[in-house]
């Protein structure tokens, strides 16, 4: 098939057309802007565009398919000449749900966790020999790309955003895949720029239950109470099964899951984690995976980019960085630290760099979110405020929303530097939170300095 793409370089459709060209199609695209890895890995399949902008002559009546990536605007040029040419045009998850709807689809939805119970999921069933299509949202070790699409494989294991499908279908992308077998995290609010309340947001996810297919199975968490609420109202031939965090141990800094008197050692650790093990293994044993065997294999599961990922370390200090944004992340991420490391002190930072974080009216979802942490800090670049045509805030707003006396407020990326190179790091853990990188700061470069301050 002749397929083209219009905004080829975001993280997910980028992906899809590795995907498509190693699967055999002819694959085009365009964007007006391509940054790093896209760029690159688009370049290693031949897949990148000579000249950057919209030309809509590319769009001709051999064009198989359109997939349309939300980068693109209404009026794209060459939307409208698709459009003119009644060629068929897809979003990127209906243009997956296409390619899977023959299979057993996999779907793991929720406000938290997702990518990582995906991955895991994706690791365990490669250690067993299976090989399931997929599409996850980070680039996970032991797999090329990010999304694999083939003739032969039973299995297509998806992980649900709920964010919008594309410019012109403002569905969630996880209620155009139709799940088989489900999987619901949890759900704390985000996005408001696109669900402007919890409610209309909760909606979302209730309407995803309502789209598994009939004798389907939703393995969700017992520990929140927005999702049991959900499924307790869900049709009666949908098969529902709870999880929990796995019995666990840590011993000289190191976790252990505890089944059946065995114990098997993690590379991950924190309740989070130990939560989205036992989704995923739910998730395996609906697929005709033994429990035995999924624990044998997670002991090798590494962890996901930018999830609790390290960065440096030393005989005193831990240094991560994670992706953890929203409060229910952050109280998450600094709880499994601070109980990994019971001896060692915590300075955590996060920036407030997505719309929601830096909107006045959800600031004060925010409160008490970093009460485990020995030394908080948030940082936010007021210019952010300005690109994303918010309404100022003050470092007072930020230290009100927050709840906590101990709170450090920082608007400067240097100004932040500084204040952690002046830090003891005798026995404490640096913690880096973000979705962007707080300003430009450089983290291995960071972490080196800290830990050669020691020696």
């Amino acid at each position: 098939m002749n397929i083209h793409f219009i905004a080829i370089g975001g993280a997910a459709m980028h992906n899809l057309a590795i995907a498509l060209h190693l699967k055999g199609n002819s694959v085009s695209g365009s964007d007006d802007e391509i940054f790093e890895p896209s760029k690159s890995r688009l370049a290693k399949y031949d897949l990148l565009p000579e000249k950057f902008g919209w030309f809509p002559e590319k769009l001709t009546t051999s064009i198989d398919a359109v997939i349309l990536g939300m980068h693109a605007r209404i009026d794209n040029p060459e939307l409208l000449r698709a459009k003119a040419l009644n060629l068929p045009i897809f979003s990127y998850p209906e243009y997956l749900y296409e390619q899977s709807k023959d299979k057993i689809r996999v779907v793991i939805g929720g406000s938290h966790g997702k990518t990582t119970i995906t991955a895991m999921v994706l690791h365990v069933l490669q250690q067993l020999g299976y090989a399931p299509d997929y599409m996850v949202g980070s680039k996970l070790d032991g797999f090329e790309v990010m999304v694999r699409l083939s003739k032969e494989a039973k299995i297509m294991v998806l992980e649900g955003d709920e964010y919008l499908s594309s410019p012109i279908d403002r569905r969630p992308k996880f209620h155009l895949y139709k799940p088989n077998i489900a999987l619901l995290s949890g759900i704390a609010w985000d996005h408001m720029n696109v669900f402007p309340t919890f409610d209309n947001y909760k909606e979302q996810f209730a309407k995803f239950i309502e789209l598994i297919e009939k004798e389907g199975t939703l393995v969700y968490a017992a520990s929140d109470d927005n999702v049991v609420e959900l499924v307790k109202e869900r049709r009666e031939d949908i098969k529902a099964f709870a999880y929990r965090a796995c019995d666990s141990i840590i011993k000289n800094k190191q976790t252990f899951i505890v089944f059946e008197a065995k114990r098997f050692a993690l590379k991950v650790f924190g309740d989070h984690n130990l939560q989205n093990i036992n989704g995923a293994r739910y998730i395996c044993q609906a697929l005709g995976v033994k429990p035995i065997d999924f624990f044998n294999a997670i002991t090798t599961f590494p962890g996901t980019s930018n999830r609790l990922e390290l960065v440096g370390k030393n005989e005193k200090t831990t240094i991560y960085k994670d992706f953890a944004h929203s409060p229910s992340k952050l109280k998450a991420t600094t709880t499994a630290v601070k109980e990994q490391f019971k001896n060692s002190r915590l300075l955590a930072c996060m920036e407030l760099h997505t719309f929601s974080s830096l909107n006045k009216a959800f600031l004060s979802q925010y409160a008490n979110a970093m009460d485990k942490t020995d030394i908080p800090i948030v940082y936010y670049n007021p210019k952010t405020l300005e690109h994303k045509k918010l309404v100022p805030i003050s470092i007072k707003e930020v230290k009100q929303a927050f709840a906590n006396d101990d709170l450090i407020v920082f608007t400067d990326t240097d100004e932040l530097q500084k204040f952690l190179l002046r830090q003891n790091w005798q026995n404490m853990n640096l913690l880096l939170m973000s979705s962007g990188n707080f300003g430009g700061m450089d983290y291995n470069a960071l972490s080196k300095k800290i830990l050669e301050v020691q020696n």
